[in-house]
């Protein structure tokens, strides 16, 4: 491996021009082919297997006008003052309302509430359906003010007017400021620890270059393969994290070499064939944690990990390639002002030189090989404290709470959250959250009146709508109200329930009874989540440990690097449960409305920590081990480890905290979820596990920490990830090396 890609790292070298060219051109052809394709999707819940989706398709067939795909608006109503929205005056108003809303553009139809019973049993409160003969994505700014504008004139009138729906145009934060926030603070991080603009820029130029090209992949395949924006989103957070720091532990063993007399396409080579290696297998990692999505079977998670895990790809074939190329075009400008002398050969005046000797004299082992002494003079008290502290963060993820977002969960500001109180308030919580029961028979109508008598006696439902049977006869359809709101526990026992009991009497009855509705589809997506998580957890801990096994030929360094990995995931989780579920620091954080933690966040959250997790874990004890293999005894491995690398782990943690802190700032509610909790992770994970509890534990195992069966290391193949082989080339020309 690190033979291949020395000299891969020494052509792009070489031939930088063209290299440059390339990638600016596959830029260019993606950016084209984006610009030109149709809008993402939105994202959808689609779950094969499940209850609710089997209902989902069987209304799709039978009632393709039901299932149509058109946007609605619904619209709360209240009276002024407390009155009556059927009081003469306030009834006025409410028609010249709705007359409002049907004559707005794209609308098919607007319901009155007088005549479709949708008027509160105190009168207080009444509802209009607004429907669109477009999607949601297809409804027109014009359409959107006209709603909004509806609205506006009925709260002139003196109404309370609140709107709910997919055709509501959301609240839309400031757009880009996430990625701006995180690119500088990334900046300022790598000016101050490369000394030099050059060598900070260069990480920054080549994760926008790949984000670049995996964004606008996605852009230009979204409407083919179904990508949403969300997809997008996680694409981009990742992408722009791992983008940076691949090309940092490059830019930064590319000056150490060039430090250590080699010359500037050797150096290259070099960089490329050892941190090189390590990112290629940090690399895999990711994408073996994103693509492992796929084992969820939810096709919206197994597209984003997909999305994601390909533009990890992308960044790590920048890194191997772009990198190498552009230290081509500054091949000495990278190094510090006071470095550059060394590699140019001027000679130094007197008085600076008596300034360097004095320096040279001061010199002491840099704060990673301090850290490193400290560690292992006291191990087991770091151990300790590293794991006990990481375990009282991770106390409130046992009260973990598992939702998915709605309108009730939305911003009590939100005129979707006011429309979903008012109704709830008015109508009942489980207004707000209705099942759909489906019906197929031959004799569809009879048992459908049969099974609406069933539910009505049942403990939990508050009301049981007519059955609604198709053209054909043979299906029909009863929404039943629930006595709970869609998140409540009650709701899920009574879903579960009815699904138990009308089983039996589908069987008796010969027909196909199924419970669905958005409601129940939640619930479903959440269980499906739950069930999947430990084999989901299996899969990929079992392929990154034998990923790992290859990398540092040992059980032991994998194992206590998928554990170690536990802990900082752990405690992140219990970070956002404190933050997002119990609102402590809510304020801080800018949550608006505590309540459960989305279903997606655990997996996804799992997925992504783990891959950077052995990111940290690659960069930092590769260079142990090739310590080790070069002949240092393992605490002075460990203490060669931090003083080369310690320094740079400690800078890629900070510049991918940085990168997900900024989208904290984001509207979206999940976006802003998944930010902090990486943040966390990545803060916990690089600083507890991998720079404190890591090396305690190589302290207390020594030797054998790298143990490997002898048939087991003849059996796997050579790797060669610390570039061992390379230390056996003939030499490289060395000397001073004049600036371009």
């Amino acid at each position: 491996m690190a033979t291949l890609l020395y000299r891969i790292g020494r052509l792009a070298f070489r031939r930088r021009g063209l290299t440059v060219l390339l990638w600016f051109l596959v830029l260019g052809g993606v950016g084209v082919a984006a610009s030109s394709a149709p809008p993402p999707p939105a994202d959808t819940f689609s779950m094969p297997g499940t209850e609710s989706q089997k209902a989902v398709d069987l209304l799709n067939e039978k009632f393709p006008a039901a299932a149509a795909d058109g946007a609605s608006a619904r619209v709360a109503i209240r009276a002024p003052g407390g009155g009556k929205v059927t009081d003469p005056g306030v009834r006025k108003s409410v028609a010249a309302l709705v007359a409002d809303l049907a004559k707005a553009p794209q609308v098919a139809a607007a319901a009155d509430p007088f005549t479709s019973d949708a008027v509160s049993e105190d009168a207080t409160t009444a509802y209009t359906v607004v429907t669109y003969e477009v999607s949601a994505l297809e409804v027109s700014d014009t359409a959107h003010d006209a709603l909004l504008r509806a609205a506006d004139d009925g709260r002139a009138r003196g109404l309370t007017v609140e709107m709910g729906g997919d055709a509501v145009p959301m609240e839309q934060a400031a757009g880009g400021t996430a990625e701006s926030i995180g690119v500088a603070i990334a900046a300022l991080i790598l000016l101050v620890t490369f000394g030099s603009l050059v060598a900070a820029g260069m990480p920054l130029l080549t994760a926008v270059m790949g984000v670049g090209i995996g964004v606008s992949a996605i852009g230009a395949l979204g409407s083919t393969l179904g990508l949403s924006s969300t997809s997008t989103t996680l694409a981009l957070m990742i992408g722009l994290a791992v983008g940076i720091d691949y090309a940092l532990f490059i830019v930064s063993r590319y000056r150490t070499e060039l430090l250590e007399g080699l010359d500037r396409e050797e150096a290259a080579g070099r960089a490329v064939g050892t941190a090189g290696s390590a990112v290629v297998f940090a690399g895999l990692t990711v994408i073996v944690a994103l693509a492992g999505l796929a084992v969820v079977n939810v096709p919206m998670l197994t597209k984003m990990g997909l999305a994601a895990a390909g533009t990890v790809l992308i960044a790590v074939l920048v890194a191997v390639t772009f990198v190498p190329a552009l230290l081509g075009f500054a091949p000495v400008r990278v190094l510090r002002r006071a470095d550059r002398h060394r590699i140019t050969g001027k000679p130094l005046s007197e008085r600076r030189q008596r300034k360097a000797d004095r320096a040279a004299a001061r010199q002491r082992p840099n704060l990673g090989s301090r850290w490193a002494g400290f560690v292992l003079r006291r191990p087991l008290v770091v151990l300790l404290v590293g794991v006990v502290g990481l375990g009282v963060v991770a106390v409130p993820a046992t009260r973990l709470e598992l939702g998915l977002p709605g309108e009730g969960t939305m911003a009590p500001h939100t005129t979707q959250r006011k429309a979903y109180d008012m109704l709830s308030e008015s109508f009942g919580p489980g207004f707000n959250g209705p099942l759909l029961v489906t019906v197929a028979a031959d004799e569809a109508r009879g048992v459908g009146k049969d099974v609406a008598a069933e539910l009505s006696g049942e403990p939990g439902v508050a009301e049981v709508g007519p059955a609604v049977p198709n053209t054909s006869g043979d299906t029909v359809i009863i929404s039943v109200v629930p006595e709970g709101g869609p998140t409540d526990d009650r709701t899920r026992h009574l879903v579960e329930k009815l699904r138990d009991d009308l089983s039996g009497f589908a069987r008796t009855h010969d027909a196909e009874i199924l419970v669905g509705g958005q409601t129940a589809m939640f619930l479903d997506f959440s269980r499906t989540l739950d069930e999947a998580l430990l084999p989901y957890l299996a899969l990929v801990v079992g392929l990154a440990f034998l990923l790992l096994v290859l990398v540092f030929r040992s059980f032991t360094v994998p194992l206590k690097a998928a554990l170690g990995f536990l802990l900082s995931v752990s405690a992140a989780l219990g970070a956002v449960v404190a933050i997002f579920q119990w609102g402590w620091f809510a304020d801080i954080v800018g949550v608006d409305q505590p309540g459960p933690i989305m279903s997606t966040m655990p997996i996804i959250m799992i997925g992504v920590v783990f891959g950077l997790a052995m990111d940290y874990e690659v960069f930092l004890v590769t260079r142990m081990r090739e310590a080790f293999v070069h002949g240092e005894p393992t605490p002075q491995a460990v203490v060669t480890g931090f003083r080369h690398g310690g320094r740079v782990v400690a800078a890629a943690a900070l510049i991918m905290t940085s990168v997900f802190s900024g989208f904290i700032m984001e509207d979206n509610v999940f976006v802003r979820m998944i930010g902090l909790g990486l943040a966390l992770a990545v803060l916990f994970d690089a600083f507890v596990v991998r720079m404190a509890i890591v090396p305690a534990l190589f302290a207390l195992l020594g030797d054998r920490a790298w143990w490997l069966p002898r048939w087991l290391d003849r059996a796997l193949p050579d790797m060669d990830v610390e570039g061992e082989k390379l230390s056996h080339r003939p030499p490289a020309a060395r000397g001073p090396v004049p600036i371009p």
